[in-house]
């Protein structure tokens, strides 16, 4: 929407676009709110309506990514109604007492969430910003992500992948990590 057709600048203005509104909601988004599959399109639609005409809209075609396919796209409603009524109604809001919890509890979501990847661009990035926004909930600081983006990001694809089997403790490793990282940096 924005007749841009530079990748960079797209993912420039992607980014730009993701920070403005990961600021509002960390200001808006309470600690006893209780996440739903709604509340999930609402921020992609927040984040990216004025780039993507379909954004906060579930995908209408079927993806994949590195030989990996995505949920089929008629699949997509139910698979959210399931992550709302599973996930984000066990898990949300995120007031865990341990660590050890908070990890569990963003890896699962974050897992289901990537194995559904609801829409046709920003999967990754809003699953993250929830990842963020449940932390937040647990009194934990905004997440750093960045060594996941070098080369742990691989072993990020494996523990995504792992979650076909309900498998999820590859990505609780990630999560203390990203966990640590990110207590580690404020001090």
């Amino acid at each position: 929407m924005l007749g841009i057709t530079d990748p960079e600048k797209m993912g420039i203005a992607e980014t730009d676009a993701l920070w403005r509104v990961q600021e509002k909601l960390i200001g808006e988004i309470s600690a006893d709110h209780s996440f739903t599959a709604q509340d999930i399109c609402d921020v992609h639609r927040q984040w990216l309506e004025s780039i993507y005409p379909w954004a906060g809209n579930y995908r209408q075609v079927n993806i994949g990514k590195g030989g990996f396919q995505f949920a089929m796209a008629h699949t997509i409603p139910a698979l959210m109604a399931d992550l709302e009524r599973k996930q984000l109604g066990k898990y949300t809001p995120c007031l865990f007492e341990t660590r050890d919890e908070v990890a569990r509890a963003l890896a699962e979501v974050h897992v289901e969430l990537m194995l559904i990847h609801p829409f046709r661009e920003g999967n990754g990035r809003l699953g993250r910003l929830l990842a963020t926004l449940m932390a937040l909930q647990a009194g934990l600081p905004v997440l750093d992500f960045s060594e996941l983006d070098g080369a742990r990001r691989e072993k990020y694809f494996a523990a995504v992948r792992a979650g076909m089997d309900m498998n999820y403790q590859p990505m609780e490793r990630l999560f203390k990590d990203v966990t640590a990282r990110s207590l580690e940096a404020l001090q």
